[in-house]
């Protein structure tokens, strides 16, 4: 907003107002934002709108209204007050100054100046283009709702909304960028979510100072948590409401931002980022057994390819009973090499079939797989055994519910087989040791990162193993610091 207006008075004369508006927005220059003037009991009113955020079919039944007003109103020195009354819209708000004004027009609502009253009058007829509330192509489930968020705040609160029905549900909204005035909203219960926390969260928001927020919640994130050059994620996105909402029953806080399909969760832990939607759609023992399987393929996408390297480089490690790792044809390339170029290819592949079309990303993948492989083994540029470990390495970071996650994993898997190219077994164990080590390191927002492993805590280790019943996940975890510990009100059934 121009410095020559902050906080400035909307004038009463309705010109100079006008002149204001124009000046600021661009009117006559800018196709899309616009100016009707109507007569009103003799009076000019002036409506400011933005086409393409605002329901024109709401705006002209406005104007039709206001228009009417001549037919059945005579009474000139209480117009302000008749066409307050005559917008028809369940939100209707007075403001005074020109930014605050103006900001809410950016917004997509309609703003109305009076001629002879110092304010306007702002509606709520925004209607943001995006698409629907569809399911999430990271996240699917085999049961389960269907839909997701979207790119618009007001229809992902709704979302949240209608499976959090309580009255103590808090989602403050506010404003960041000096030039993209990006709507944030924090979300939290009030009676759960730790207000310390909450008070850090919009402290930190309010304190950005920057032109605009190109990025929208990770430009957000880069604000509010110290990333430099940690790969890790150090808060959860998810375009799921339900999986948002349950993280609201937890005591999280949630972070929603305008244009952007993905909400924030904080605090959040390593652990948080191998947690999917699936496991609490199936019984227990089947939810149980996914969990197991997807930690194990985790676990594969990190360490398989550095000890494979290790064996195969080292076999004196290997048992008898293993005798048949390492390498039957070695290829025309050493070993590191192969496994780094086919490593880094997967990769290259991936980015490939992200920018395909996707009528054409099929035939991509077949190309890849079947020529590109192999032709390479053919001409011995790559050993069979490396392509086998390297895809099974694949994978397990594409069963890495968090893709954040599971490309700092791979980072990882990378600095593990150099090391181990380089020292041997003395570069596995330090490496293993410095990548562990690291993650007991990190917080995130005052949260301990590798928690609750360490700092040990034994029930909520139990249950990031163990995926309970409902009846008997009668605790908060105790890392959000709920103020409200127990999920069950008293007398609650426990079966």
């Amino acid at each position: 907003m121009a410095q020559d207006v902050k906080g400035k008075t909307i004038d009463a004369s309705i010109k100079k107002s006008r002149k204001v508006f124009g000046d600021l927005l661009g009117i006559g220059t800018s196709f899309d934002v616009g100016r009707r003037t109507l007569s009103v009991l003799e009076h000019d009113v002036d409506l400011y709108f933005v086409n393409g955020l605002t329901d024109s079919e709401y705006t002209i039944e406005i104007i039709k209204k206001l228009v009417e007003i001549n037919d059945f109103e005579s009474e000139k020195r209480k117009l302000a007050e008749i066409i307050k009354n005559r917008l028809m819209n369940h939100q209707v708000e007075e403001f005074k100054t020109y930014d605050d004004a103006i900001n809410q027009l950016l917004a997509g609502l309609v703003v109305v100046t009076i001629d002879g009253e110092p304010f306007a009058l702002v509606v709520d007829v925004r209607n943001y283009p995006g698409r629907g509330p569809e399911e999430p192509d990271t996240e699917k489930v085999v049961r389960g709702a269907r839909d997701g968020f979207t790119e618009n705040i007001i229809e992902n609160a709704g979302l949240t909304r209608r499976r959090v029905r309580d009255e103590r549900l808090r989602m403050e909204i506010m404003r960041v960028g000096e030039r993209s005035k990006t709507d944030v909203s924090v979300a939290y219960l009030k009676d759960i979510a730790d207000p310390g926390l909450v008070e850090v969260i919009k402290k930190e928001i309010n304190k950005i100072n920057v032109d605009g927020m190109a990025m929208s919640d990770k430009s957000l994130e880069e604000f509010l948590v110290s990333q430099s050059i940690n790969p890790f994620p150090l808060v959860r996105y998810t375009e799921r409401p339900d999986v948002a909402s349950a993280h609201l029953f937890e005591g999280h806080v949630l972070i929603y931002v305008d244009t952007s399909p993905s909400v924030m969760i904080t605090p959040t832990t390593f652990f948080h980022h191998v947690q999917h939607a699936e496991e609490s759609r199936q019984v227990p023992s089947v939810g149980t057994f996914i969990r197991w399987v997807r930690f194990f393929g985790v676990i594969l996408s990190i360490f398989l390819l550095p000890l494979w390297v290790l064996f195969a480089t080292q076999p004196e490690y290997l048992p008898p009973e293993l005798s048949f790792i390492g390498l039957k044809e070695e290829g025309n390339l050493p070993i590191i090499v192969q496994v780094l170029l086919a490593d880094v290819g997967l990769e290259f592949m991936r980015i490939a079939a992200i920018h395909t079309p996707t009528a054409l990303s099929t035939a991509m993948g077949l190309i890849a797989a079947v020529l590109i492989g192999e032709i390479a083994i053919t001409v011995g540029l790559f050993s069979p055994e490396i392509i086998l470990y390297v895809a099974i390495s694949a994978i397990g970071t594409y069963s890495t519910p968090s893709h954040e996650l599971g490309v700092a994993n791979k980072l990882a898997r990378i600095m593990l087989v150099i090391a181990v190219s380089i020292w041997g077994a003395t570069g596995f164990m330090v490496g293993v040791t410095l990548y562990l080590l690291h993650l007991v390191r990190t917080i995130s927002m005052n949260t301990p990162y590798f928690w609750p492993l360490i700092p040990f805590n034994g029930r909520a280790l139990w249950h990031v193993f163990i995926r309970m019943t409902v009846p008997h996940q009668r605790f908060r975890p105790s890392i959000v610091h709920p103020q409200s510990a127990t999920r069950m009100p008293k007398g609650e059934n426990t079966k």
